[in-house]
């Protein structure tokens, strides 16, 4: 036996003990006509290149993939991103999808949410419950989570300025349950650099921000440590225009900055790096995007291993969720929204992701209605249960386009994450608006394309129709609204505003200190203080940006 084959065979040792612990799915997978599908291919003559760029999956430089079963042993995580309105109607939503097989919340909060204002306050006006569900206060976030057992499910929260503030209320929301902390599981997207770059919902500037995330790593190190601290986002870069290779580029370099910040401010790596998680854009070239799963794995172990000296294998995986592209789907036609959503969709499976949310047909429009927001999930449904694709690990490896991708994109990346560090690295770049220019360029660019034909959007400059059906869409009620205002009155007389001055009080000092301020949100978020009167005492402090 040769040294080469040696190593698949010690893989598929190492793999057997560990499906004793945790086996697959399914005894035996087979194809429609009988065939047994192994779990993994390779080179039949296993060479160094292969061991050195591709590797076996969850294993160094995990290109192929962070689990050594993947699917086989358990499915992605389908968690379809939802809220709008109240926190009542968005609970139904999520009942909703539960009921229809959804394994895990992605939750949505308003504009005004996002940016730490009060439903009630005059900057709030004409957002409220707009793109995303109205939490004001602890009260709210019990509403939303109301019947839904935290010990049970997994929670993602797109949220970034206030972070810190919304994983208080969800702790806070997990305690009144009898669930600790301890046994809490998910995700906060806590990504506040590439707000400045590419979307816009950031209170504090970057410093203090920096510090706020950096909180909440050591404290959830000690605290929660099923809970991923952060969610560091190429999703938002791409929906603002840039390409495969800067969303890769720009979220390593995010993700650098988060870990030089940890560890100076006294975090041993393999203690935080183990929770860090990654989030994705699922775009229109099939490929491509497969090949930039690979690659980003690929990458962020080598960054891991070499440049930080992460021991710990976890340390070196990067597990992310994907969600599959808003911009690409189109008012017009948007039936074929659909077959975009699920051809993204297959490749974010084909490329390995943890969990992934699927959009709705008819979000270019209007939220979904809940017939659309059911095709969406069926959708993953359909790639998981009816194609195969979930059968064998990494399927495309060895395609000689997929791996020349794979390769091309790192090698773009990389050159692109050289020039941000010669500028002083992400936060740097940041502040010289480097990273914002590039993608400017890169949409103007794509625009310039689709406008002379050069680049097809099916039903947009090409294959359209003369005359668009009117599709039923969802209108937000705003009369729920008066309620909000109502609820937030109650709660301001009901509460014991003594201790909440109290608390405030000490959160804002120990913000013109250097603790930790994990604690002294949470205790806030416990005495019903609201997020605006949480995010307005740091904005004493901290300004804004």
């Amino acid at each position: 036996m040769s040294e080469q084959t040696s190593a698949f065979e010690e893989w598929k040792k190492r793999t057997e003990e560990e499906l004793k612990k945790r086996p697959e799915r399914k005894d035996e997978f087979l194809t429609s006509s009988g065939t047994e599908i192994e779990r993994l291919y390779t080179p039949e003559k296993i060479d160094e290149e292969y061991k050195e760029k591709l590797g076996f999956p969850g294993e160094y430089p995990y290109t192929r993939g962070v689990r050594r079963s993947m699917y086989r042993g358990r499915l992605w995580t389908m968690r379809q991103y939802a809220g709008f309105g109240s926190a009542e109607e968005t609970n139904k939503r999520f009942r909703y999808l539960l009921d229809q097989g959804q394994t895990g919340l992605s939750v949505a909060f308003d504009l005004p949410t996002q940016i730490g204002y009060d439903s009630d306050d005059a900057m709030a006006l004409g957002e409220v419950g707009k793109v995303g569900v109205a939490i004001d206060s602890l009260e709210d976030m019990e509403i939303l989570l109301d019947g839904i057992s935290l010990d049970e499910v997994s929670t993602s929260m797109t949220i970034n300025a206030p972070a810190a503030i919304l994983l208080a209320m969800y702790i806070a929301v997990a305690e009144k349950q009898g669930v600790s902390k301890e046994k809490i599981q998910g995700t906060i997207q806590n990504d506040i650099l590439k707000e400045y770059i590419a979307r816009g919902t950031y209170i504090f500037p970057p410093k203090p921000s920096m510090r706020l995330i950096t909180d909440i790593f050591a404290y959830c190190t000690e605290n929660t440590p099923k809970f991923n601290t952060i969610s560091i986002s190429g999703y938002h870069i791409r929906e603002a225009g840039s390409t495969a290779v800067q969303e890769l580029a720009f979220t390593l370099s995010n993700a650098v900055a988060y870990v030089e910040a940890a560890i100076e401010a006294g975090l041993d790596v393999d203690k935080f790096a183990p929770r860090l998680a990654f989030f994705f854009n699922g775009h229109n070239n099939f490929f491509e995007e497969a090949a930039k799963f690979r690659a980003a794995r690929r990458m962020w172990a080598k960054i891991m291993k070499e440049d930080f000296g992460a021991k710990n294998p976890k340390s070196h995986q990067l597990r992310f969720h994907t969600q599959v592209a808003g911009s690409t789907l189109t008012a017009q036609q948007p039936d074929n929204n659909i077959v975009r959503v699920a051809l993204q969709a297959l490749a974010a499976v084909l490329g390995g992701t943890q969990s992934l949310h699927t959009n709705s047909k008819d979000e270019a429009l209007a939220l979904p209605t809940e017939d659309s927001a059911r095709i969406a999930l069926r959708t993953q449904q359909i790639i998981a249960h009816e194609t195969g694709a979930a059968d064998t690990i990494d399927p495309l490896a060895g395609s000689y386009y997929v791996e020349a991708l794979t390769d091309d994109l790192e090698e773009k990346a990389y050159e692109y994450m050289q020039q941000i560090k010669e500028r002083g690295g992400a936060v740097a770049a940041v502040e010289q608006q480097y990273m914002q220019r590039e993608i400017q360029r890169a949409a103007y660019d794509y625009q310039k394309r689709v406008e002379k034909e050069e680049e097809i959007v099916v039903g947009v400059n090409k294959f359209t129709l003369d005359e668009e059906p009117d599709p039923e869409l969802m209108r937000v009620d705003d009369k729920f609204v008066a309620g909000q205002y109502g609820r937030l009155k109650k709660l301001r007389e009901k509460r014991d505003n003594v201790k909440v001055s109290s608390v405030l009080s000490e959160l804002k000092e120990a913000a013109e200190g250097t603790e930790n301020l994990m604690p002294y949100i949470i205790e806030a978020v416990r005495c019903y203080a609201t997020i605006g009167e949480i995010s307005n005492t740091l904005r004493d402090v901290f300004g804004e940006y």
